[in-house]
């Protein structure tokens, strides 16, 4: 009895599509240092549109349409409605292709890797990649939806795989800046480059530099531009199944950095799995609204782990 109880449950699990989560402690007014959480939700689709929903890397919302775009590291991408207010309001599934060149022809597989995510002024979709490092533009209205339009020029140093400590560990962060144009972070420091001086690279050459956080590992993982046009960076540690796992949100200030380009930092949120957070692999950033946010979290294509939506917003 007990068994198929379980299976039971399993199956409801498997079968449901969006259901409320809770990953943080005990909170009051549920504020968190400089952070306050609205919503929190949990995606569990086997597919949308014939397309596996799995290993979401980076997510970007365009308010005017009310359309949130999701990209999984294996080269797909998905869309859906989405509305925020006090919660999110409305989340619905509309699309989901799979990236794909200019002709429409596939992608290999150490290039399709896609883990960076935004939307620049003009609504254009750019998505950068780990593997064969690239930022790329791709249709993501017409007939043509997921086709590759057009690759931007990278700064010489991003664009030789040997400069990055792994294949793995490269262009693992987008952003689109009104005064910078896109803006880019890899997952890791170059090789050339001190383990914790993280850089945020614009296309155009211009770099700022800032520390990262104290933990092992600590790796980035996203940015978005926020509302003053500082740089908003979610940083994840993750050394063991016996050690905690912690996601950082913190702010970067892009115009008080010193003679070295070293910027002042400011912690907004540090969420530790020992201190009762049921963090996951969160990876992905989009602003919403004025200083509101969402971030999404990698399932690994793990049964085990899970997609997280989390509506916050900034109060510093």
């Amino acid at each position: 009895m007990r068994i198929f109880t379980l299976l039971i449950v399993c199956l409801g699990l498997l079968h449901s599509d969006i259901d409320s989560i809770n990953i943080a402690p005990t909170l009051k007014e549920n504020r968190f240092m400089g952070i306050k959480i609205l919503d929190q939700k949990q995606l569990s689709f086997k597919d949308i549109g014939g397309v596996k929903f799995s290993e979401i890397s980076d997510i970007a919302y365009e308010q005017k349409s009310k359309k949130l775009y999701l990209v999984s590291d294996e080269g797909r991408l998905f869309t859906f409605r989405a509305e925020f207010s006090d919660t999110i309001e409305d989340l619905k599934p509309l699309l989901g292709t799979k990236l794909t060149k200019k002709n429409g022809k596939k992608f290999k597989k150490w290039k399709r890797d896609s883990e960076g995510m935004t939307l620049d002024g003009e609504g254009r979709l750019i998505v950068s990649f780990e593997g064969k490092a690239k930022i790329a533009y791709f249709h993501k209205n017409s007939n043509k939806y997921g086709h590759m339009i057009r690759k931007y020029d990278l700064p010489k140093k991003l664009r030789d795989t040997e400069n990055y400590r792994s294949k793995n560990k490269s262009l693992e962060a987008l952003a689109w800046h009104p005064k910078y144009g896109i803006l880019t972070v890899a997952e890791w420091p170059l090789k050339k480059d001190n383990k914790k001086y993280q850089t945020i690279y614009a296309l155009n050459g211009k770099e700022w530099h800032f520390q990262a956080e104290v933990e092992k590992k600590s790796a980035v993982s996203a940015i978005e531009v926020m509302d003053d046009g500082n740089i908003l960076v979610l940083e994840r540690s993750y050394t063991g199944l016996m050690k905690p796992f912690i996601v950082t949100l913190k702010k970067v200030y892009l115009d008080t950095c010193n003679k070295k380009k070293m910027c002042k930092t400011e912690i907004l949120a540090k969420m530790n799995s020992h201190k009762g957070w049921s963090v996951d692999n969160f990876e992905g950033l989009a602003k919403v609204g004025k200083n509101r946010y969402i971030m999404v979290s990698d399932d690994n294509d793990n049964f085990f782990q899970k997609t997280l939506l989390i509506y916050f917003e900034v109060l510093l």
